[in-house]
């Protein structure tokens, strides 16, 4: 059974001789700053693994110890942080998205604000958790607004293109 599915690289080549000078280099820093954080989330994964695995057999692991939570908790966290940054990235190198993504952007600033709470010291002052509430809450807002408007908008096309 021969597969449908085009060659990404054969993708690559014919979109690589339509593309201006600024699509080209930007073309280029998407791939090399996906190979980067491909890397980072590598390493970044063993080193998880190596200290789980550190805590669990050598010092007793307990994920009830409030320091030992965060600290872990706060790994996994940047970590999938660091998964969507390449995420995103990768599919602007694939041509599927611009190199500017409003939401994702957004996306991930409430992902990196929630490992924040998590990673809080409990001597934190109110001041800076109430700071920290109304940052999530302006971003949440924000992307519920680009969302609502987005469906607006295909809910529209939706109807202009069922009309005809």
């Amino acid at each position: 059974m021969k597969s449908t599915r085009l060659n990404p690289f054969q993708v690559l080549r014919d979109q690589w001789a339509i593309m201006s000078f600024y699509e080209r280099f930007e073309q280029v820093v998407a791939l090399v700053l996906s190979a980067v954080i491909a890397v980072i989330i590598v390493v970044s994964l063993f080193q998880l693994i190596s200290i789980v695995f550190t805590l669990l057999v050598l010092d007793a692991f307990n994920p009830l110890d409030h320091k030992v939570f965060q600290s872990v908790f706060g790994m996994i966290m940047t970590l999938l942080i660091a998964m969507e940054f390449k995420h995103s990235i990768v599919r602007v190198a694939l041509r599927r998205d611009s190199i500017i993504q409003v939401k994702t952007v957004i996306l991930i600033g409430l992902i990196a604000l929630a490992r924040k709470f998590v990673v809080l010291d409990p001597d934190t002052s109110p001041a800076k958790i109430a700071a920290l509430a109304g940052a999530t809450l302006a971003l949440g807002t924000t992307y519920w607004l680009l969302r609502d408007r987005d469906d607006r908008v295909a809910e529209k096309s939706g109807h202009e293109s069922s009309s005809s």
